[in-house]
């Protein structure tokens, strides 16, 4: 739910007899746009496969038909391509991470536009604020590291990459194999996930909260200095925002890529 439409919904002042249209769980439901079967489709959900196709879209105009002197389109890919390879994958992973950077641009710009949609006008709404895809991603991440931890190492080198640490004293092994399972295999795809949508959830929050404290305050009074400073802290948060979305797809990359590092790694 947007800041406009809880404005709309409300259309309170504080000068009349209404309380101030706080944001909160609700607004991240959403009702069905329209269902086929079964199955409904909302907002989120739309921006999700909106996003989905914009990547794929672009990365298919771009490098469908590549020329040795690139056009417009193509420098742009091969800007965001290039970006990926050299400060995330062969930064992290090394000259084996050459072929795994696909994987990892798709997962960066669909993040980072998911992201965005929180400031595009008429969306206004980040997919990844929905725990539910994050989750998704985070999942789709640990998998691809669970497959090449055992590809490269086998059942029982894969096992011990995963849980054993060389050099440990005996006394202390059982704990140590614990805690590095409950590290790589439980924790990562939970804390992947978590620091996406915290973030998102929080940031989208923030705006709609500013947002509709700038309409709430707004009166022929001195109250609208105070919805002024609301605004303008609102168009701050924004601005922030925009920096919080690139970090994030950033990070999630990044931390992607540092797991499939340590699954081509040798064993500890």
């Amino acid at each position: 739910m947007s800041a406009q439409t809880l404005l709309a919904e409300s259309g309170c002042h504080i000068n009349a007899d209404c309380g101030f249209p706080a944001p909160g769980l609700h607004s991240f439901d959403f009702k069905p746009i329209f269902s086929i079967g079964s199955f409904d489709f909302t907002k989120p959900m739309l921006l999700a496969i909106i996003c989905m196709l914009l990547v794929v879209g672009f990365f298919w105009a771009a490098f469908n038909k590549p020329k040795l002197v690139p056009g417009k389109l193509q420098l742009v890919g091969e800007i965001g391509y290039t970006f990926v390879a050299r400060s995330i994958a062969r930064e992290v992973i090394g000259k084996k991470g050459d072929k795994y950077v696909p994987f990892l641009t798709s997962i960066f710009f669909f993040v980072w536009i998911m992201n965005l949609m929180s400031i595009i006008p008429v969306a206004q709404f980040p997919s990844t604020a929905r725990f539910a895809y994050p989750v998704v991603l985070a999942l789709l991440v640990w998998v691809t590291y669970m497959f090449l931890t055992f590809k490269k190492h086998g059942f029982a080198g894969g096992v011990k990459n995963l849980v054993w640490l060389d050099g440990i004293p005996k006394p202390v092994a059982p704990l140590v194999v614990l805690l590095e399972f409950l590290q790589n295999v439980i924790l990562r795809p939970f804390t992947l996930a978590v620091r996406l949508w915290a973030n998102m959830f929080a940031g989208h929050m923030l705006i709609v909260m500013f947002s509709v404290a700038s309409w709430y305050l707004l009166t022929p009074s001195l109250m609208s200095l105070v919805a002024g400073s609301s605004f303008v802290l609102a168009l701050l948060m924004t601005a922030l925002e925009v920096l919080i979305q690139f970090l994030q797809a950033y990070i999630f990359t990044l931390l992607a890529s540092i797991y499939i590092g340590g699954a081509l790694e040798e064993g500890h």
